[in-house]
């Protein structure tokens, strides 16, 4: 028996588990900052995602370069 790939449905797979990562990985970084006292009062879960994201495309930069 032959299973074909369907490349639709793996970039889509792909996608969803970036963007589940992205939110895992900031959801716990989240914590624990907040855990260790680390954040600002002021300072919300947003201003941690738009760090991470700053984060993560610095990565997909980073790695087109290398390319």
């Amino acid at each position: 028996m032959e299973f074909n790939k369907n490349n639709k449905i793996t970039a889509i797979g792909e996608k969803l588990g970036y963007i589940f990562s992205y939110f895992l990985f900031t959801t716990i970084l989240y914590i624990i900052l907040n855990l260790l006292k680390k954040i600002p009062e002021s300072w919300s879960y947003l201003n941690i995602m738009i760090i991470t994201f700053i984060i993560a495309l610095a990565g997909i930069i980073i790695r087109k370069i290398l390319r």
